[in-house]
Protein backbone atom coordinates (compact mmCIF):
# COMPACT_ATOMS: atom_id res chain seq x y z
CA UNK A 1 0.00 0.00 0.00
CA UNK A 2 1.34 3.43 -0.97
CA UNK A 3 1.98 5.92 1.81
CA UNK A 4 0.14 9.29 1.52
CA UNK A 5 2.37 12.14 0.38
CA UNK A 6 3.65 14.14 3.33
CA UNK A 7 3.99 17.89 2.74
CA UNK A 8 7.61 18.88 3.32
CA UNK A 9 7.28 22.63 2.86
CA UNK A 10 7.44 24.58 6.11
CA UNK A 11 5.40 27.53 4.78
CA UNK A 12 1.74 27.47 3.72
CA UNK A 13 1.31 28.21 0.00
CA UNK A 14 -1.52 30.39 -1.24
CA UNK A 15 -2.95 29.91 -4.75
CA UNK A 16 -2.33 33.09 -6.74
CA UNK A 17 -2.48 33.40 -10.51
CA UNK A 18 -0.74 36.63 -11.50
CA UNK A 19 1.28 37.81 -14.50
CA UNK A 20 5.00 37.42 -13.93
CA UNK A 21 8.18 38.59 -15.66
CA UNK A 22 11.50 36.99 -14.83
CA UNK A 23 15.21 37.52 -15.32
CA UNK A 24 17.77 34.74 -15.12
CA UNK A 25 20.86 36.24 -13.50
CA UNK A 26 24.45 35.22 -14.20
CA UNK A 27 26.56 37.21 -11.77
CA UNK A 28 25.97 40.89 -12.54
CA UNK A 29 24.45 40.31 -15.98
CA UNK A 30 21.02 39.21 -17.14
CA UNK A 31 21.39 35.90 -19.03
CA UNK A 32 17.80 35.83 -20.32
CA UNK A 33 14.30 37.13 -19.62
CA UNK A 34 10.82 35.72 -20.00
CA UNK A 35 7.21 35.81 -18.92
CA UNK A 36 4.94 33.45 -17.06
CA UNK A 37 2.21 33.14 -14.47
CA UNK A 38 2.39 32.42 -10.77
CA UNK A 39 0.77 29.23 -9.48
CA UNK A 40 1.14 29.80 -5.76
CA UNK A 41 3.16 31.87 -3.32
CA UNK A 42 4.28 31.69 0.31
CA UNK A 43 6.60 33.72 2.49
CA UNK A 44 9.40 31.34 1.50
CA UNK A 45 8.88 30.80 -2.22
CA UNK A 46 7.00 31.22 -5.49
CA UNK A 47 5.86 28.50 -7.88
CA UNK A 48 5.29 29.67 -11.44
CA UNK A 49 4.84 28.47 -14.98
CA UNK A 50 6.95 29.77 -17.85
CA UNK A 51 5.19 30.86 -21.05
CA UNK A 52 7.20 30.20 -24.21
CA UNK A 53 10.82 29.11 -24.58
CA UNK A 54 13.79 30.26 -22.53
CA UNK A 55 17.11 31.01 -24.26
CA UNK A 56 19.33 29.46 -21.55
CA UNK A 57 19.11 26.33 -19.44
CA UNK A 58 17.67 26.88 -15.98
CA UNK A 59 18.82 24.49 -13.27
CA UNK A 60 18.33 24.29 -9.51
CA UNK A 61 20.48 26.95 -7.87
CA UNK A 62 20.02 29.44 -10.74
CA UNK A 63 19.60 33.01 -9.44
CA UNK A 64 16.42 34.75 -10.59
CA UNK A 65 14.58 38.03 -10.25
CA UNK A 66 10.79 37.72 -10.46
CA UNK A 67 8.51 40.72 -11.00
CA UNK A 68 4.91 39.83 -10.10
CA UNK A 69 1.85 42.02 -10.71
CA UNK A 70 0.16 42.70 -7.38
CA UNK A 71 -3.66 42.51 -7.18
CA UNK A 72 -4.12 45.59 -4.94
CA UNK A 73 -3.69 49.23 -5.94
CA UNK A 74 -1.75 51.52 -3.60
CA UNK A 75 -4.03 54.36 -2.45
CA UNK A 76 -6.57 53.07 -5.02
CA UNK A 77 -4.61 54.66 -7.90
CA UNK A 78 -1.08 53.23 -8.12
CA UNK A 79 -0.22 49.81 -9.54
CA UNK A 80 2.31 47.76 -7.56
CA UNK A 81 4.66 44.89 -8.41
CA UNK A 82 6.24 42.42 -6.00
CA UNK A 83 9.91 41.94 -6.97
CA UNK A 84 11.46 38.74 -5.62
CA UNK A 85 15.12 37.69 -5.66
CA UNK A 86 15.90 34.02 -5.08
CA UNK A 87 17.16 30.71 -6.39
CA UNK A 88 15.46 27.98 -8.36
CA UNK A 89 14.77 25.07 -6.02
CA UNK A 90 12.68 22.81 -8.26
CA UNK A 91 11.90 22.36 -11.96
CA UNK A 92 9.18 20.27 -13.63
CA UNK A 93 8.76 20.84 -17.38
CA UNK A 94 7.59 24.50 -17.60
CA UNK A 95 6.92 24.81 -13.85
CA UNK A 96 9.59 26.25 -11.54
CA UNK A 97 9.76 26.92 -7.84
CA UNK A 98 11.99 29.74 -6.63
CA UNK A 99 12.97 30.61 -3.07
CA UNK A 100 12.39 34.11 -1.74
CA UNK A 101 15.68 35.39 -0.36
CA UNK A 102 14.81 39.08 -0.68
CA UNK A 103 11.74 40.97 -1.85
CA UNK A 104 10.46 44.50 -2.31
CA UNK A 105 7.34 46.22 -3.56
CA UNK A 106 7.78 48.69 -6.41
CA UNK A 107 5.23 51.18 -7.62
CA UNK A 108 4.21 51.56 -11.25
CA UNK A 109 2.14 54.10 -13.12
CA UNK A 110 -0.90 55.65 -11.56
CA UNK A 111 -4.30 54.54 -12.72
CA UNK A 112 -6.76 57.35 -13.39
CA UNK A 113 -10.19 56.48 -12.02
CA UNK A 114 -12.78 56.46 -14.81
CA UNK A 115 -15.73 58.68 -13.91
CA UNK A 116 -19.15 57.05 -14.28
CA UNK A 117 -20.93 57.75 -17.56
CA UNK A 118 -24.60 58.66 -17.49
CA UNK A 119 -26.93 58.43 -20.46
CA UNK A 120 -28.11 61.83 -21.72
CA UNK A 121 -31.75 60.96 -21.00
CA UNK A 122 -31.07 59.98 -17.36
CA UNK A 123 -33.61 61.98 -15.28
CA UNK A 124 -31.36 61.81 -12.22
CA UNK A 125 -28.37 63.36 -13.92
CA UNK A 126 -27.22 66.53 -12.20
CA UNK A 127 -26.32 69.56 -14.22
CA UNK A 128 -24.30 72.40 -12.70
CA UNK A 129 -26.65 74.81 -10.97
CA UNK A 130 -29.65 72.44 -10.81
CA UNK A 131 -30.91 70.13 -8.09
CA UNK A 132 -32.23 66.61 -8.55
CA UNK A 133 -35.78 67.89 -8.00
CA UNK A 134 -35.37 70.53 -10.74
CA UNK A 135 -33.92 67.93 -13.12
CA UNK A 136 -36.92 65.62 -12.50
CA UNK A 137 -39.37 68.51 -13.08
CA UNK A 138 -37.64 69.47 -16.34
CA UNK A 139 -37.96 65.91 -17.68
CA UNK A 140 -41.60 65.45 -16.59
Amino acid sequence: MQQPHKEQRSKHRFPMQRELRFKVLDGDRVATTGIGQTINISSGGVAFEITGKVAVAIAPGTLMELSISWPILLEATCMVRLVVFGQVVRIRKHMLACSIERYEFRTQRRVTPIPPRYPAEDPFRRWPGTTVREAKAANA
